[in-house]
């Protein structure tokens, strides 16, 4: 699945050392809340963890767990407007 992002998402995916794998991953797996402002933030919680660790093995996701404190953020239109680590927990 190839997200489409905005130039400003590129440059912080590259900037922020974050590869497409986990990017793929988080559009198939992550979490979804919403922002309050017309998008949509992408995470991976507990439940999304288990089930990436279910289907591509427990090994894999505790050697990337530190790649996946990831977010996305996510217009109504499907655009990721912006990537980033997340330092703390989203707010519901």
């Amino acid at each position: 699945m190839n997200m489409q992002m905005t130039q400003h998402a590129a440059i912080r995916q590259q900037q922020r050392g974050i590869p497409p794998l986990i990017m793929e991953w988080l559009s198939q797996y992550g979490a979804c809340r919403h922002d309050h402002r017309g998008a949509e933030i992408l995470y991976f919680d507990k439940q999304s963890r288990k089930a990436l660790a279910r289907d591509v093995g427990e090994e894999i996701v505790s050697r990337l767990s530190a790649l996946l404190d990831t977010y996305a953020v996510v217009s109504d239109a499907g655009t990721v407007i912006t990537v980033g680590h997340r330092f703390k927990r989203v707010s519901h």
